[in-house]
């Protein structure tokens, strides 16, 4: 929908970071668009904002800043540099739902946000999404879009004496029954927000001192980002490492997973261009994070099982070639 709401042509380029999920780059490629791949800040792994002047040119019509783990990108300059381009900014907020940047809710910065329920989600209804629409140019055809390209909205409000065929569009709407699972949730929010950021400290003090003696690197928060808890990942010291520590914890019935495969190097990736060393920080922490298990009914005892597995891992380092 942010696609369409922008006019996406044929030929037209939008930036976006290559560590994301395809759907960043996959709405705008379906319209036409050229990705244009930028790296990441080796502390957030957010967008590079430093990298967005290089990568603009005439064609550029989008910047897609994609709130890893619901931690916000460096927004203030992320909008300075769109603005004295005139490039509209979308926010890929799937992370960082109730999040927050300076004090501002993420997905409230760019013109349009888009939002996901999907279940790996703090907020899930299984499949679906939300586009948050920041500036009231775009409501109106946002919600003929909505609406399979019609104007029934209208109808229903009496503004129009029938409603028609007046543009694109096609079936964003989530079911009522998946509506109403996921409001029922919303409702719970702050219950919901305080189980996960509960989890996540956790983690965050449990594994503190085994970072620092194998090498590793926990998450980095800065002081003027509230995150949304979405997830934890460790970024381990090698891809060796890596491998031998989800082993570990395989072999113990703690499934422990990795993402994302940079989009530059994937086959998609390549045909727009995208080559080995273009994005040098995203290749080197596609090889070496890890995710860890986090769901909001994770007890302490099960985290303590998790915690302890991992930081009994230390002593292994040598059979992985470390």
């Amino acid at each position: 929908m942010a696609a369409l709401l922008l006019d996406i042509q044929p030929g037209d380029e939008v930036i976006l970071p290559s560590f994301t999920f395809v759907s960043t780059a996959n709405a705008f490629a379906l319209r036409g668009a050229r990705p244009i791949f930028a790296d990441i800040r080796p502390d957030t792994l957010n967008l590079d904002e430093h990298q967005l002047e290089r990568l603009i040119s005439p064609r550029t019509r989008a910047i897609v800043p994609v709130h890893y783990a619901g931690v916000g990108c460096e927004m203030g300059q992320i909008l300075r540099i769109a603005a004295a381009h005139g490039i509209p900014v979308v926010e890929d907020n799937a992370h960082g739902l109730f999040g927050k940047h300076r004090g501002k809710h993420l997905g409230t910065f760019g013109c349009i946000a888009a939002q996901s329920f999907h279940e790996t989600k703090n907020f899930s209804c299984g499949e679906g999404g939300a586009l948050f629409v920041n500036d009231p140019q775009y409501a109106e055809r946002a919600e003929i879009l909505h609406e399979k390209g019609t104007n029934r909205s209208q109808f229903f409000r009496g503004q129009v004496d029938k409603y028609t065929w007046v543009d694109l569009g096609s079936s964003y709407l989530p079911s009522d029954l998946l509506a109403a699972f996921l409001y029922a949730q919303l409702e719970a929010r702050k219950e919901i927000q305080a189980k996960r950021r509960r989890v996540w400290e956790f983690y965050q003090q449990s594994l503190r001192d085994w970072a620092v003696q194998v090498g590793a690197t926990l998450p980095i928060v800065p002081s003027h980002c509230d995150q949304s808890y979405h997830m934890f990942y460790v970024l381990l010291p090698s891809l060796a490492f890596r491998r031998g520590l989800i082993a570990h914890l395989n072999a113990k019935s703690i499934i422990a997973v990795f993402h994302y495969v940079p989009l530059h190097l994937s086959p998609m990736g390549s045909r727009f261009g995208g080559k080995q060393g273009d994005c040098p920080v995203t290749e080197a922490t596609s090889e070496r994070l890890v995710r860890l298990p986090f769901y909001n009914d994770l007890t302490e005892a099960e985290q303590s099982t998790i915690v302890e597995a991992i930081t009994a891992f230390r002593g292994e380092a040598s059979k992985v070639g470390i």
